[in-house]
């Protein structure tokens, strides 16, 4: 990448304004960041990959300050917990939304009863929703084998 002039980059800062999530810009191009557009540009994969990255520290931290206890999982089990945060958040037992919605399954990942766990986490709006992705967790849940 070529060297960037630092009053060019703050210029454009200023000019272009932060939007963290996406907005319409006065052109009605999908926009997010310092003016990226979205529609016409997109992301390259190293940006993806970034985004990525960032994204599975959330849910790891996320899934260790509401749920401590998973730190004491084999890496297969957590990572399937990590991986359920990454796509549904953590939410909540109120919400019935996110990990912390599936209280059965918590409860018998808690007490090592893994089939019991994959059970419950198959026979959730979630499974019928991401398809084989819950079949995969589940499996993983419950053998404790990554595929």
């Amino acid at each position: 990448v070529a060297e960037i002039n630092s009053k060019l980059k703050n210029r454009l800062r200023v000019s272009e304004g932060f939007r963290a999530k996406p907005y319409r810009c006065p052109a009605g191009k999908l926009t997010i960041g310092y003016g990226r557009n979205l529609e016409d540009k997109g992301i390259s994969r190293i940006e993806a990959e970034f985004l990525l990255d960032n994204d599975i520290a959330e849910a790891q931290a996320l899934l260790r300050r509401y749920l401590p206890w998973t730190d004491n999982l084999d890496q297969a089990r957590r990572d399937v917990l990590v991986d359920m945060v990454f796509n549904m958040g953590i939410g909540s037992a109120k919400t019935g939304k996110g990990l912390l919605s599936f209280q059965n399954a918590l409860k018998h990942i808690q007490r090592g009863e893994y089939a019991e766990a994959a059970f419950h986490m198959l026979d959730s709006r979630w499974a019928k929703q991401v398809g084989g992705r819950a079949e995969q967790l589940a499996r993983i849940m419950e053998t404790g084998v990554e595929e």
